[in-house]
């Protein structure tokens, strides 16, 4: 390693020079290595972006094929009675060789109006009344769980189920109430359908085919 201090001004000014110089063709250097790998990366995007499209499309053309298929089998199973009388629109067609399943599910979003505050109010109140938690034992948390609401402050369609099983538990006003306020003000809204498709596997297992169309 040279020891700048034993070089005369001269040659101080020689090496500046030389490290300036390379200092310069390193940058030119990674300028280049960037634009090269800038290029490569857009070319790898625009790419994928047009295969995405593609497939995007692809994608809901075929969903679309399907509402149309699925419906004119529905229409047919429904002459002949292949599709339960509480069917909302879910069936299953199964393949012959029994080895090919494709499901149609009807999904929906349970909600409640206004009433249910007033149910959630009444139920905790009897709950939390003087001698309901000794009386109700265990079972006490667990029932003021299922009125619990959940972070986007909605009722819970599977608690709120659980809830009226225990229906007849007690026979005090405001919980009895409440019970029917609840069930009053509960709807469905349906969403959309929704279709897996599955196929047995060489052990005879059915596997399911990733098939998303939950955004379209």
């Amino acid at each position: 390693m040279t020891d700048i201090s034993k070089l005369s001004a001269e040659q101080r000014k020689e090496l500046m020079a030389e490290l300036a110089k390379e200092a310069k063709a390193e940058k030119v250097k990674r300028a280049k290595e960037k634009r090269k790998y800038e290029a490569k990366k857009d070319v790898s995007i625009e790419e994928l972006m047009d295969e995405a499209r593609e497939l995007s499309l692809a994608n809901a053309r075929f969903k679309a094929k399907m509402h149309i298929v699925m419906e004119n089998h529905q229409d047919s199973l429904n002459n002949y009675g292949g599709i339960r009388s509480n069917s909302r629109g879910g069936f299953t067609l199964n393949h012959s060789r029994n080895d090919l399943r494709i499901t149609r599910r009807r999904d929906t979003d349970p909600s409640w109006d206004e009433r249910a505050n007033k149910a959630v109010e009444l139920i905790k109140e009897f709950l939390l009344s003087e001698g309901i938690k000794k009386t109700a034992g265990r079972v006490h948390g667990i029932l003021m769980d299922y009125i619990a609401r959940n972070d986007d402050g909605d009722l819970e369609y599977a608690k709120v189920m659980k809830l009226l099983q225990h229906e007849d538990t007690f026979q005090d006003p405001r919980w009895v109430k409440g019970l029917e306020l609840i069930k009053e003000a509960y709807s469905i809204t349906f969403k959309k359908f929704g279709y897996e498709f599955k196929e047995k596997n060489a052990a005879g297992k059915w596997v399911r085919l990733e098939m998303n169309f939950s955004s379209l």
